[in-house]
């Protein structure tokens, strides 16, 4: 199969495995990488600049599939020397009484954004971030862009409590290259190259070996050999 695909990926989501991946199984199709902002992902796809997205969710979805791949952890940012230093994790209660910005990119959907509102909202997470570094208020980011954007100033915890996200696999409704998607669909869910279509299969239960042994009939009886009859010689 030759010709080439594109996979758009947002910040954050690493597909470097799957590609290596591709590139083992699909040497002729060449697998073009693009990172996009989690806001034009979804564009993409539906314009064709892209064939898939590895996109975050929830998010826009109009006309498009989308298959679930992983559930991100969500945490807390801070500056290196706040309160919250030594903690192991957090709550959103603990956030209560602190300003939590709200980047315009924000990954995570809120029923009720915690903590004191901000007087604005940042444009990026990274503009965010280093607000957060310069000693103003926190951030709650899945930890994949927390470890993409970390600073030297900053840490982060789990936040136990907090709405996360699923990275998602998502193409056309009506897509142009059902091939291509499903052999990518393959890769990501870890399937084998020798899987059909479909659920990946369960792994075949192992089975004793079957021992080959040379059927053994009774003995064959022994023929007696007859007695030897010796010559007697008859008086006269």
């Amino acid at each position: 199969m030759t010709g080439s695909f594109t996979l758009a990926y947002v910040p954050g989501v690493t597909p470097g495995k799957w590609a290596r991946v591709w590139q083992d199984r699909l040497p002729e199709t060449e697998l073009t990488l693009v990172q996009v902002p989690a806001a034009e992902a979804a564009a993409k796809v539906r314009s064709g600049e892209a064939d898939v997205a590895l996109l975050r969710l929830p998010g826009d979805r109009e006309d498009l599939h989308a298959i679930p791949l992983y559930t991100e952890t969500s945490v807390v940012v801070f500056p290196k020397d706040h309160e919250f230093a030594a903690a192991d994790e957090l709550s959103l209660e603990d956030l209560a009484e602190h300003v939590l910005w709200q980047p315009l990119d924000d990954a995570l959907e809120w029923e009720s954004v915690p903590g004191q509102p901000p007087v604005e909202r940042p444009e990026t997470t990274v503009d965010a971030v280093q607000i957060v570094a310069a000693g103003v208020g926190l951030l709650v980011v899945p930890q994949s862009l927390a470890r993409l954007h970390h600073r030297k100033d900053v840490k982060y915890v789990p936040l136990t409590d907090a709405p996360q996200s699923r990275v998602a696999l998502s193409f056309p409704i009506r897509d142009e290259n059902p091939e291509l998607v499903e052999h990518l669909i393959g890769i990501v869910r870890g399937r084998t190259v020798n899987s059909t279509r479909g659920p990946a299969p369960e792994p075949a239960k192992k089975q004793a070996p079957r021992q080959h042994q040379q059927r053994r009939g009774p003995a064959p009886a022994q023929k007696k050999q007859p007695a030897k009859r010796g010559k007697t010689r008859r008086g006269r």
